[in-house]
């Protein structure tokens, strides 16, 4: 009967919609520490949808199955957030709030919402508004110990999920769901490490790092014994998050099960995660391999090579910079005459196995049948009905391509005081990390002992704020993904001195035939409540050489080889703690200065900016490795061969990286604008997406507008930029104008191709923007014009180029570069791409837009620097290319809505405005409401400090 009575009590509030918390006896309120000065006043704001509160209690999701209730501030950001894409032309000083949150220091009496001191040294305070941890300290210990603690309370779930992700164990945890085996795959490609490997990793930084070392270390430790101590209260107390009971960890009536204590190597596979999604880039030399391989075949190899470079727009005069005052970084760029380059023979590649011996639903790809959800949430007896939640993970628990499908995706404007209305710098910035429920991110105040700062931070990281604010100063960051991995073939052999074949798992070494080493994850689930996939089984087989994981095989000039990735950061990912740590040291970070040195701590490629009250700086991180100046870093070479970075040495994987000074780096430019576009002149990327027309150029028109003609900026006008940018078709703003100059270099006859011509120059006129006839209606202004763009340009790019480069070569290309990345994806279903919609925000980051932009101007009798390689709309004749032009145009004009948006789980076929909107894929129980589209940061910042700390100054 007790057992009864308490299980009544867990599902007694469902009708409400409300959460049951299992409350100790009234105590009064701990006294809080007062927060420090803060020197922002009112004029710092942050905003990180859906919302903060990332658990849910079984309870909870039974209520929002059946109910459509969510928990408290789970969703309370979500409005503020969409809105601003229809209220940002009214935006004042005075409606900032309506947009963003008060992202001041501490909590006034009168919007305090709870209380609590998980321990004497450190009070939790939350607000009213948002339900964000305030956590303040008495000692350091008991400020880690209260982040861990917080962490847990809003993100425990999707913490553990993660820990399981990063060790390729996510099927064991959550479900054989096939999303769930993509993920897990495809993370454990990347960092296949041991559990000694990821000890070693925390021994390695600590022991390099001096007393900073000692403090991260203290630090951490405390932070997840925070972690543990709320594991073991929730568990207790019966409200910790009910997506343990639907995966079958828990028993919904009993309890009995076992929530895993998090321990200190579980921050590092969290990292490592993080770092492998955000804070790397290079490593897909075979693939550009392949593709240049096959422009030569198509072009011959001379003509082919300059056509080839032209594509690859390595250092393209014509592309936006962040620094744009002629300062000039050379790295990573292809020498003249390249050596030691390792081409694989033609149609060789193939990729390097990782599943084996599959069974059961891993073999045949069975799936359950999708079960409806019972429409109660309780059944009669009044124990939970948890066919409730049945099929919740039936696609996965988290998105299968989270890996392989990102991109650049976070944007940064900040303008010095120079050129602003209060004489202080301003900034409007944040990092793109995608939309889930809850999010990746988390929102937190931290203060304490060495440790004065609010923002985000990744679920199960945020033993620091990574990006945010400190007293007097705020700092964010865009994925810079600039080349720190390379691609190395090594000579395959077999120890038994037979003939080697591209199966063989040795290589050779120094003369010596050695074995590849191998990790290994024998990964078997069951079916369960919230994952119905059929039991199945599977090992993963990660094979391991000196220069890093295999990723492909295949043959040069004949001879097998394996292909390996050799990543700087690789077993290095914990490395950058130093950096974070510092970022939150008020007694570290006294100028911009201070924040670069800070930054260069950080082994991530990414492109740090800062603001306060007097300067603004851009620093850009990452262990750059320093090459052989012979070596072409963009294609593969060959291992063992005198061509290793210098100075490296595979026992540990260090080597010599670039100084401070040869890292893009700048104070108080005019302004800054960061959009993952290039970084400096010189300053090469691992990819081909930085041309003559970059998403980038949104953001510097509009920052470069303002300035240009005498407007004072400020944070209103500075926030209307990026909000207006992230509503622009980049096609529309920078392409049409020369299509429609090719299509009206004769007149235009046929009535098909005028009309159309004409609902894109009405859509041009107004903006080009991708917006809503009026708040909420779901439906866009220039509806038949953005339909006609959408349908028009994979057309067009298709009709432009494929008769020069052939079937092949464009294929070949497609694959490294996508030619079109709308807000609704990928239509049309063009090589390289796929059908449906990603609904991630983050568009136009890749694109052929540049290949065309220089094609068309050449055409026109336009100056182009750095031209392409040959000719292509029309071979080079401007009426060919007309014709090419209104055929394509008139194909998008008759192709059915249907076809252009064609639909999917969360979109009926020929919903151009769903096809865009921003869906928060569901990372457990709870789900969001989908939003119209804004390109936009998912966590942003808008500050602007008016003074700073008198020892500062």
């Amino acid at each position: 009967m007790r057992r009864r009575l308490g299980t009544l009590m867990a599902v007694g509030a469902i009708a409400a919609g409300t959460v049951v918390a299992v409350q100790g006896p009234a105590v009064a309120a701990p006294a809080v520490p007062a927060p420090p000065t803060d020197y922002c006043g009112t004029q710092c704001a942050d905003i990180l949808p859906p919302g903060q509160n990332g658990n849910a209690t079984l309870a909870g999701i039974l209520a929002h199955k059946t109910l459509g209730t969510r928990p408290a501030h789970s969703a309370d950001q979500l409005g503020k957030y969409a809105d601003l894409g229809d209220g940002y032309r009214g935006l004042t000083t005075d409606t900032i709030g309506q947009f963003f949150n008060d992202a001041s220091f501490g909590v006034p009496d009168e919007a305090v919402e709870s209380t609590e001191q998980p321990r004497e040294d450190v009070t939790i305070t939350r607000d009213k508004a948002t339900g964000v941890p305030h956590i303040a300290g008495t000692t350091r210990e008991g400020t880690e110990f209260g982040a861990g603690y917080a962490a847990a309370q809003d993100r425990l779930w999707l913490m553990d999920v993660l820990r399981h992700v990063g060790r390729g164990q996510l099927t064991p945890f959550a479900g054989g769901a096939e999303g769930n085996r993509e993920l897990e795959q495809s993370f454990f490609a990347t960092a296949p490490y041991t559990e000694e490997e990821l000890q070693q990793q925390i021994d390695s930084a600590v022991a390099g790092s001096g007393d900073r070392g000692q403090q991260a270390l203290a630090d951490v430790t405390a932070y997840v014994e925070g972690i543990n101590a709320y594991i073991a209260k929730s568990d207790s107390g019966r409200y910790f998050p009910g997506e343990y009971v639907l995966t079958g960890h828990k028993d919904a009536i009993t309890n009995s099960g076992e929530i895993e204590p998090f321990k200190l190597t579980d921050l590092v596979v969290l990292a490592a995660v993080v770092g492998a999604q955000f804070g790397a880039g290079g490593g897909d030399e075979v693939q550009a391999a392949v593709a240049k391989l096959a422009i030569q075949e198509q072009y011959g190899l001379a003509e082919g090579e300059k056509v080839w470079q032209a594509l690859r727009s390595e250092n393209d005069p014509e592309h936006v910079n962040t620094l744009h005052d002629g300062q000039s970084f050379p790295y990573a760029q292809t020498p003249a005459d390249p050596q030691g380059t390792a081409m694989p023979d033609a149609g060789s590649v193939v990729p390097q196995q990782l599943v084996f011996d599959p069974t059961g639903s891993a073999a045949d790809g069975q799936q359950a049948p999708a079960v409806t959800p019972a429409g109660n949430a309780t059944n009669p007896d009044g124990t939970p009905n948890l066919d409730a939640a049945r099929g919740m993970f039936d696609d996965g628990v988290l998105p299968g391509d989270m890996l392989s499908g990102a991109h650049g995706m976070s944007n940064a404007l900040a303008v010095s005081g120079e050129h602003t209305e209060s004489g202080n710098p301003v900034a409007v910035w944040g990092p793109q990390t995608g939309y889930f429920a809850p999010q990746l991110l988390m929102l937190q105040e931290l203060q304490g002992p060495g440790i004065s700062a609010r923002g985000a931070s990744f679920a199960g990281l945020s033993f620091y704020v990574l990006l945010g604010r400190g007293q007097d100063y705020s700092w964010s960051a865009t994925t810079s993904a600039q080349d720190i991995t390379d691609t190395y073939a090594l000579e395959l052999c077999d120890p038994n001195g037979g003939t080697p074949t591209v199966e063989s798992n040795a290589y050779l070494s120094g003369g010596q035939c050695v074995p590849m080493e191998t990790v290994e994850r024998k990964n078997a689930w069951k079916p369960t409540v919230a994952d119905g996939t059929p039991e199945g089984s599977y090992t993963l087989r990660s094979f391991r050489t000196e220069y890093g994981p295999v990723t492909s095989r295949g043959t040069v000039g004949g001879a097998p080889v394996a292909y390996a990735a050799l990543r700087s950061s690789y077993l290095h990912e914990v490395d950058s703690i130093i950096g974070f740590q510092q970022f939150n040291d008020p007694d570290v970070i006294k100028s911009a200065q201070d924040f670069q040195r800070a930054a260069s701590d950080i082994n991530y490629t990414f492109n740090w900016l800062y603001a306060d009250a007097d300067d603004t700086a851009y620093f850009n991180s990452g262990d750059n490795p320093v090459r052989d100046p012979a070596v072409d870093p963009s294609m593969p070479i060959r291992a063992h061969a005198g061509f290793d970075w210098q100075g490296w040495d595979p026992a540990g994987n260090k080597a010599q990286y670039t100084p401070f000074e040869q890292h893009p780096n700048s104070v108080n430019q005019d302004y800054y604008v960061s959009w993952n576009n290039g970084q400096a002149e010189d300053y090469a990327s691992a990819g081909l997406e930085r041309g003559a027309v970059h998403r980038g150029d949104l953001l510097d028109a509009r920052v470069k507008g303002l300035i240009d003609s005498g407007t004072k900026v400020n944070r209103v006008n500075l926030t209307q930029a990026m909000a207006e940018a992230g509503l622009a078709d980049l096609r529309t703003e920078r392409v049409l104008p020369l299509l429609i100059r090719v299509l009206e270099s004769s007149p235009v006859d046929d009535p098909k191709t005028a009309e159309a011509l004409r609902l894109l120059k009405e859509w041009q006129a107004d903006g080009g923007l991708r917006q809503q006839t009026e708040p909420g209606s779901k439906a866009y202004r220039h509806a038949e014009a953005i339909k006609i763009m959408d349908a028009w340009w994979p057309l067009l790019v298709d009709g432009s180029f494929t008769p020069s480069m052939g079937d092949a070569a464009f294929e070949a290309m497609t694959n490294v570069l996508q030619i079109n990345q709308s807000p609704s994806g990928f239509q049309n279903d063009t090589p390289g791409e796929h059908l449906g919609q990603p609904h991630q925000g983050s568009a136009y980051q890749f694109g052929w837009w540049g290949y065309l932009h220089k094609d068309l101007r050449s055409l026109l009798g336009d100056e182009v620097r750095a031209p392409m390689g040959t000719p292509y709309c029309g071979s080079g004749d401007l009426g060919a290319c007309r014709q090419v032009l209104a055929g394509s145009l008139n194909a998008a004009v008759d192709q059915p809505i249907a076809q252009v948006y064609p639909g999917d789980d969360t979109c009926e076929a020929g919903d151009q405005w769903c096809a865009d909107a921003l869906v928060h894929r569901a990372l457990g129980g709870i789900t969001q409401d989908e939003v119209s589209t804004q390109n936009r940061p998912t966590f942003q910042q808008v500050a602007e400090f008016p003074s700073r700390r008198p020892a500062t100054r």
